[in-house]
């Protein structure tokens, strides 16, 4: 989206976007129009004969009287003080309902920051599309709305102007994570994600952002012992790589490490997944879209903070070369790992970059990693709840208020003792699959191997929430979500508060 702006005005646009929920009372209605005043007795008459409800992701359409078009999106039940992801979530309905127009005005209930903000950034999250790669088609497609206004009292508020310039850059990532996400494996390898981060880096300012890229190729992977993300890309002829930016403001006093997993597309390797449902493994480079897109906002909200992003890319593939059951890889570090399933690759990938990562100058205050990992999480949590694994609970709870606040569903996993001894190798130090129930446990179980007990550690397997292949909902579109990289920005900026 190009602009979002603030009025406390008359509505000048000639679509109006309000609020309609559920009333207190049975089959009753109730219009939520914040600062806007409205001829609600009429309207709410003319909601009802249309069978409208004010359920969530409902989208309501009436001719205005001094606007063009009145546009009504669910809130559900009505309350008095609506939640913020309750209202992310309308606005981005509504920007969803209004791919064509150029702009809209949106009067929701918008009270207080915390709601200016939710309103913006659903508008932003809301007005996507992924239409790179239509030929014919594409004249057919509908532009996302391209610029908003929302209205409120809080107007003229600087905080309220800088919620929504964060609303912005959030918006612009977000799509870059999602864009990523849903490009084909035949446009997207390793070597094309770094290359596109490395521009990305350049654009916003490069060193002069404080800003620095590296990125080790296949040579330098196999001669320097990443015998995980070598390992796993050896049997590609698209080679793996592992991408680091580095943002080193003045004065940082705090730094985190993200990692991601970048698996451009999984076969399975020798382990070959079924074709039925395959083609949604291009979403496998998730974890580390979100990392690399995440450091960049980061940067261009100029946060206090310092933050190493890695992202392990490989494809895993099959050939003369790719990895076989029972072969053995060094990890960097020098742990040796039997890969029992070729299938379970994300883990070898992550170790690598996960130790990489502990050679930080600075102190590392947490490290966080991002991996589409496991389908047992889909199975534990289904399709939009994400799990979160630590070592260290009071990290873990800082993170849930974190998501929380960003509106992404993340929910605590244990990492159970008695699970570590099924990852025993009869030939190796490790293997790289265990105990198949709670195998989204045993993977995390894997990674804290790499982990010093000292070092605040969270795992996020983000496998379902990744990819939408139901219908769109909220702000949420088919395809890439980018999932985790607003709770990763928002954990910044809370550890850079305290």
């Amino acid at each position: 989206m190009k602009s979002i702006r603030l009025s406390d005005a008359l509505v000048s646009d000639d679509i109006l976007v309000v609020g309609l929920a559920k009333g207190a009372k049975a089959d009753t209605l109730k219009i939520e129009s914040g600062s806007v005043s409205l001829d609600e007795k009429s309207l709410l008459v003319a909601l009802k004969d249309l069978g409208a409800t004010g359920a969530a992701n409902e989208i309501t359409k009436l001719p205005g009287s001094n606007t063009r078009l009145l546009i009504f999106t669910g809130l559900g039940e009505a309350k008095k003080d609506y939640a913020h992801e309750v209202l992310r979530r309308a606005a981005g309905a509504a920007a969803r309902a209004l791919a064509g127009e150029k702009s809209a005005a949106v009067a929701l209930p918008a009270a207080s920051i915390e709601q200016v903000a939710a309103v913006a950034e659903g508008i932003t999250l809301g007005a996507y599309a992924f239409d790179e790669f239509r030929g014919s088609s594409k004249a057919e497609r509908k532009v996302p709305l391209t610029g908003a206004t929302v209205h409120t009292k809080m107007a003229s508020s600087a905080e309220a102007k800088a919620a929504v310039k964060r609303a912005v850059i959030i918006g612009e990532y977000t799509k870059l994570v999602r864009d990523l996400i849903n490009t084909p494996p035949s446009h997207l390898t390793p070597d094309s994600f770094t290359k596109r981060f490395a521009a990305a880096v350049k654009t916003l300012g490069g060193s002069a952002a404080h800003l620095k890229v590296t990125i080790l190729n296949e040579k330098q992977l196999r001669d320097g012992g990443y015998g995980g993300i070598y390992g796993v890309g050896q049997g590609s002829a698209n080679p793996p790589r592992l991408l680091h930016i580095a943002y080193n403001p003045p004065k940082a006093k705090k730094k985190l490490a993200f990692v991601g997993k970048g698996i451009t597309f999984d076969t399975g390797g020798y382990a070959l997944k079924p074709a039925a449902g395959m083609e949604a493994m291009k979403s496998d480079m998730s974890g580390a879209a979100a990392v690399s897109a995440a450091i960049l906002a980061i940067a261009a909200l100029k946060l206090p903070i310092a933050i190493d992003a890695w992202a392990a890319m490989a494809e895993n593939m099959i050939s003369d070369n790719a990895t076989r059951p029972s072969d053995i890889h060094t990890m960097y570090g020098g742990k040796t790992i039997e890969v029992l399933n070729p299938d379970a690759e994300g883990r070898l990938v992550m170790a690598d970059a996960l130790v990489k990562a502990q050679e930080s100058k600075m102190k590392l205050d947490g490290i966080i990693d991002v991996a589409t990992l496991t389908g047992a999480q889909v199975v534990a949590l289904g399709t939009r709840t994400s799990a979160v694994m630590t070592n260290n609970d009071e990290f873990r709870a800082q993170f849930l208020v974190a998501a929380d606040q960003a509106g992404e569903d993340f929910w605590p996993m244990p990492l159970p003792e008695e699970l570590r001894a099924s990852l025993d190798s009869t030939v190796a130090d490790m293997a790289n699959i265990g105990e198949r129930m709670g195998g989204m446990l045993v993977a995390g179980i894997f990674l804290k191997e790499f982990i010093p007990a000292e070092l605040p550690w969270l795992h996020l397997d983000i496998a379902g929430p990744a990819y939408n292949e139901a219908k769109p909902h909220g702000y949420t579109p088919i395809g890439g979500t980018g999932i985790a990289f607003r709770s990763l920005i928002r954990l910044a900026e809370i550890t850079s508060e305290k």
